[in-house]
């Protein structure tokens, strides 16, 4: 068997060591589900077996869940639902056979038991769990848009009840070993040497093991309340239909799994169990999570864009120029991830605030558990707060974070260049203004580069590269390498205007400016936006983001003479009424679209109306919500048509994990591609009938409708 290391012990205890070739960890692989079966199939017969201990062969974890590679090329060739439903009944059949196969069978997990991983192990009779704090299990697949399969939605419900079921189900949260014994998920912990032993111990001492839900009368406690409206399974409903707007399926089908399973036999449920996940692994929603959020992030943090024939290049000491929220963000993942950082500001009293406000910042991390005290002390100490260029002296890379302003970022580029070697490379973290612009005020445009972080740094995943009109592929090659240094996603991107994510984000607060303009009601503005899948809505992400800085940009725009879409001109006069005229210049100003009371919850400004007065008919929600997710794809396929981004995983990976875009559509690109571009050219079409020409396909775009092309079955070239 070329996944399993099978040996029968002196006491009769057949040791199952599950060994996937190829990989550093085990997953479940339709190969190694088929010799599972094969082998408990033999040892049924086989009266030397006197019961059987399932354990990892490799030096490291369990099994870690499924193939989500394989489970992308199911989609592409278009799977059936009766074939997806085969898929989970093979799973179910292999540990319906384990748990009645007549004699004991422990499982030993010494690692990561995720998944169909966990689902293997339940079906066991007994499990026993390392102690490594580093250790987890849980079931993770609501988060790729699927339920477990394997039999999860109706043995975790049966054997730790559903109110303890339920948020490991829906949330997808893997839990540590102590949690996952106090639960009952597990029936011992163990110190990793001793896991086999503790197992096999077990299965000797176990002879007539039975599962409980297999034994006569055996009912669940949890009957009687799944019939209440006040009941765990109805709370649960009601959070999900409010929380997902109807957007995401497995959260509703994992619920009623469990509410249909519980009330018949473990067989019955089983059969439930398959024909919604059969409905969930054909629905597209799955296979745009699966592909963007897995196998394209993935790809991307593996460095798929980094340019080949250049050496990797680790970074020792960086300096940042500006110390900022963004300036202050960017030192602080540097420095985690091992690098000394220069942070550099006007003054020292800037530079040294800065670090302390890091300092706070990880202070923070270490109460709530996310560090500990001396990972925090030796990142601070990383960080030198200074105000003199000298100090740039010894740097490999400069990363410019100052104010948003052509003539402020040229000056310290000027200020840098005196100061820092001469084969350093030097970044701009600007989210606006054109990288080839700023390179021309650098005396080595080829070392010069764009890497466009979000806020707040450390939390953020994503890194917006952009490559200027002379920037070098060794240049590239660095930038590449320091952002998967820092465990950042990176995504490459063509110098433009507003780059790529500053512009379709654009065009989704610029369409909330014109919902207002329109005679929207603000609420229903924000209230679609949500619906859509978005985080927040236009209107208040304005507000966080400053009405005063998009004034800006406005006047930037204007000054380099860009094309009128640039300067975003059909809504900024709205900004400009906000800011100008009512004194409204968001959150930090005291107040913008929304008013900020201390002592309660923030409220949309009620003055809104009086200056641009709601309209007595109002569209549908539908109507609002497809005008946010239509003029973002609209914005994202203008940037493909115009080479501003060259691959569709790279625009759906920066629309979901930079601006927000929702991911149950993978993307914007996504999107298009989900519905058909027939479909969305149609769809744009009507709201351009409606709401304006910015909806208008370019030609460009009804051709690949015309001729069937989507964004991920061809080049992503214009």
């Amino acid at each position: 068997m070329e996944t399993i290391k099978y040996e029968i012990d002196g006491d009769g205890v057949a040791l199952i060591g599950i060994d996937v070739p190829g990989r550093s960890l085990n997953i479940l692989t339709p190969q190694l589900q088929s010799e599972l079966e094969q082998l408990f199939a033999s040892m049924a017969g086989d009266d030397a077996v006197k019961g059987v201990v399932i354990h990892s062969a490799k030096a490291r974890g369990f099994i870690a869940g499924a193939d989500l590679m394989a489970l992308a090329q199911s989609f592409e060739r278009g799977i059936s639902r009766s074939e997806a439903r085969a898929q989970s009944s093979s799973l179910q059949g292999l540990t319906r056979r384990i748990e009645t196969f007549g004699k004991p069978v422990a499982t030993a997990i010494g690692g990561l038991a995720l998944g169909g991983g966990l689902e293997l192990a339940l079906g066991t009779h007994y499990r026993v769990l390392s102690n490594d704090p580093d250790v987890k299990v849980g079931l993770p697949e609501v988060t790729v848009g699927l339920l477990p399969g394997g039999g999860g939605t109706q043995r975790l419900p049966r054997l730790i009840g559903v109110a303890e079921a339920l948020p490991l189900l829906l949330e997808g949260k893997p839990v540590a070993p102590q949690r996952a014994l106090e639960l009952g998920i597990v029936d011992e912990l163990a110190e990793p040497a001793q896991l086999l032993e503790r197992a096999r111990s077990w299965v000797l001492a176990n002879p007539e093991a039975r599962q409980p839900w297999d034994r006569k009368g055996w009912k669940s406690r949890d009957l009687a309340s799944l019939a209440f409206p006040s009941g765990p399974l109805t709370a649960a409903i009601l959070q999900a239909h409010v929380a997902s707007y109807g957007n995401y399926p497995a959260p509703l089908a994992i619920l009623s799994c469990v509410g249909e399973g519980l009330v018949v036999g473990i067989d019955a449920g089983l059969r439930i169990e398959s024909t919604y996940f059969a409905q969930l692994l054909t629905d597209p929603v799955a296979r745009n999570l699966i592909r963007t959020q897995f196998i394209n992030k993935s790809a991307a943090e593996k460095l798929v864009r980094r340019p080949v024939g250049f050496e990797p290049r680790e970074f020792a000491r960086i300096g940042v120029l500006g110390a900022g929220q963004m300036g202050a963000g960017v030192a602080r993942v540097a420095a985690a991830a091992g690098i000394e950082v220069t942070l550099l500001d006007a003054s020292l009293v800037q530079a040294e605030a800065a670090r302390e406000r890091i300092g706070a910042g990880l202070a923070k991390s270490v109460a709530r558990g996310h560090l500990d005290q001396d990972q925090a002390t030796a990142i601070l100490a990383r960080i030198r707060p200074v105000a003199d260029y000298a100090s740039l002296a010894g740097v490999e890379l400069v990363i410019e974070a100052v104010f948003e302003d052509l003539a402020v970022k040229a000056e310290v580029i000027g200020k840098a260049v005196a100061a820092m070697p001469a084969d350093a490379v030097f970044a701009s973290n600007t989210s606006t203004l054109p990288i080839s612009r700023l390179a021309a005020e650098f005396p080595r445009p080829a070392d010069f580069i764009g890497l466009h972080f979000f806020s707040p740094v450390e939390r953020m995943p994503l890194v917006e590269v952009i490559r200027g009109d002379t920037t070098s592929d060794g240049t590239l090659a660095q930038a590449m390498d320091f952002v998967g240094q820092l465990r950042k996603t990176p995504i490459l991107v063509n110098d433009s205007p507003g780059f790529f994510t500053s512009r379709v984000f654009g065009s989704f607060v610029d369409e909330g400016f014109l919902m207002v303009k329109d005679g929207i009601d603000p609420v229903l503005v924000e209230q679609a936006a949500r619906q859509a899948g978005m985080p927040v809505g236009p209107l208040a992400v304005a507000d966080e983001v400053s009405l005063e800085l998009q004034l800006k940009v406005n006047r930037q725009a204007i000054e380099l003479g860009l094309d009128e879409r640039f300067q975003r001109a059909a809504a900024i006069d709205l900004v400009r009424t906000m800011v100008q005229e009512l004194g409204r210049p968001g959150r930090r100003g005291g107040g913008g679209f929304y008013q900020y009371p201390a002592d309660g919850a923030k409220h949309l400004w009620p003055g809104l109306a009086r200056h641009w007065p709601v309209a007595p008919e109002q569209p549908s929600l539908e109507e609002l919500r497809l005008r946010f997710l239509s003029i973002q794809a609209m914005e994202a396929a203008r940037c493909v048509e115009e080479g501003v981004i060259g691959e569709a995983a790279d625009a759906d990976l920066g629309s979901t994990l930079g601006i927000g875009y929702p991911t149950w559509t993978g993307g914007v690109l996504s999107y298009i591609d989900t519905i058909g571009a027939a479909v969305f050219v149609e769809q744009c079409e009507h709201l351009a009938e409606r709401w304006g020409e910015r909806f208008l396909p370019s030609p460009w775009l009804r051709r690949r409708a015309a001729d069937g092309e989507a964004f991920y079955r061809a080049s992503c070239s214009a």
